[in-house]
């Protein structure tokens, strides 16, 4: 059946992911920064999803990974947008997230080189993703 993507339960369940990844934790035991994912309606999804997620040394960072509230605002280092058409092949790893946002499918507010830097850490997110039994809209 699968968890609902960009649910409460589901960002739980990709914290649970990201938390218990060797290979994330290995691919980004440097790293420290925060981002808020948004993903635009689009296809099938009728509205807005935004989350936040802390990212410290390759573990969920002490301020946690959760769902934004509609019209909540929360500073983060990064901002990784897209519509969802584009989510979905991301999710799907059809579609790589740096070479997305090369593409222009995606955009980034926030240090691009930073990013750069850790691309093996952003596909292991991607992967963390794909762990979980998600059901797409």
């Amino acid at each position: 059946m699968g968890i609902l993507f960009g649910t409460e339960q589901w960002i739980e369940a990709y914290a649970i992911s990201v938390n218990s990844s060797k290979a994330y934790e290995d691919a980004a035991k440097t790293w420290e920064g925060d981002f808020v994912f948004e993903i635009e309606a689009a296809g099938n999804l009728d509205h807005e999803i935004r989350m936040y997620i802390d990212l410290w040394h390759g573990k969920i960072g002490p301020k946690g990974a959760r769902l934004l509230k509609k019209g909540e605002n929360i500073e983060s280092e990064f901002v990784y947008s897209g519509p969802w058409t584009n989510w979905e092949k991301l999710l799907q790893k059809k579609i790589d997230p740096i070479q997305g946002l090369m593409q222009g499918k995606f955009k980034l507010k926030g240090n691009m080189g930073k990013v750069m830097r850790a691309v093996k850490a952003a596909q292991e997110l991607v992967n963390c993703v794909v762990a979980i039994d998600t059901k797409l809209y």
